[in-house]
């Protein structure tokens, strides 16, 4: 499987992703300039985490009109794999590619911490290496991670199952108290419609090697990896 990880002014988790791709998963990636208006022979496109263009204005709003993102979105709507981490998720939202928008935290600061996130549904390409209510442990890094979006958004997202993980303690119980940055629902990531474009804070490409502290991330890559073949 082919990946392309996007990079930004400001980007700074594209070399760890480059790493776990190319050195952990042995697979194929290049990485690709955000001035670029093609993507190349691809069929994952990461959007990495970061500080693209150093968050002026809000997080990921100037990163949506780089010409990538327009070559990511025909990307996404001719059915192939878009996953955004952190940044990534702010700058899919921005582009209207997922819904709603990462605001604030609530505490008004950054936190950089392990967190523990339940897996919702295994019914996407990347989640399907998961079992249902597993729990991950995996860290976020972010001072706008806190998922909102209107009251009829919400509810599409739960009747269609496009809430793929949410923030939860260590034996998976869903409560306020362990939501680190008062996200809707306890929301920590979500799908588009077509189930091919993934938006999540945590960051799953520094918890998929031992010496990290936690391999729970490897079930996203090794989810994307094998939905290539079941979601074709």
């Amino acid at each position: 499987m082919k990946f392309g990880i996007i990079q930004f002014p400001g980007s700074n988790c594209d070399q760890d992703c480059y790493h776990v791709l190319a050195d952990v998963f042995c697979q194929p990636v290049r990485y690709i300039w955000h001035k670029d208006k093609t993507l190349g022979d691809v069929d994952c496109v990461i959007v990495p985490g970061g500080f693209s263009y150093g968050d002026y204005l809000r997080a990921g709003a100037i990163a949506r009109f780089s010409p990538a993102m327009k070559a990511i979105a025909a990307h996404a709507k001719a059915g192939g794999l878009v996953i955004g981490i952190c940044n990534g998720f702010q700058i899919l939202c921005e582009a209207h590619l997922l819904p709603g928008a990462l605001i604030r935290n609530r505490g008004l600061k950054f936190i950089c911490d392990h967190v523990y996130v339940r897996v919702e549904t295994i019914d996407s390409p990347f989640t399907n290496a998961c079992r249902r209510g597993q729990v991950l442990r995996i860290p976020i890094a972010h001072g706008e991670g806190s998922y909102f979006a209107e009251p009829e958004v919400i509810e599409s997202l739960e009747r269609e199952d496009r809430i793929l993980v949410r923030y939860c303690d260590k034996n998976g119980n869903v409560t306020d108290a362990v939501n680190p940055n008062g996200s809707l629902e306890n929301i920590a990531g979500i799908c588009n419609e077509g189930r091919n474009v993934f938006g999540l804070m945590p960051h799953p490409e520094r918890a998929s090697e031992e010496l990290l502290g936690s391999e729970d991330g490897r079930f996203i890559f090794e989810s994307i990896l094998r939905g290539a073949a079941v979601y074709q």
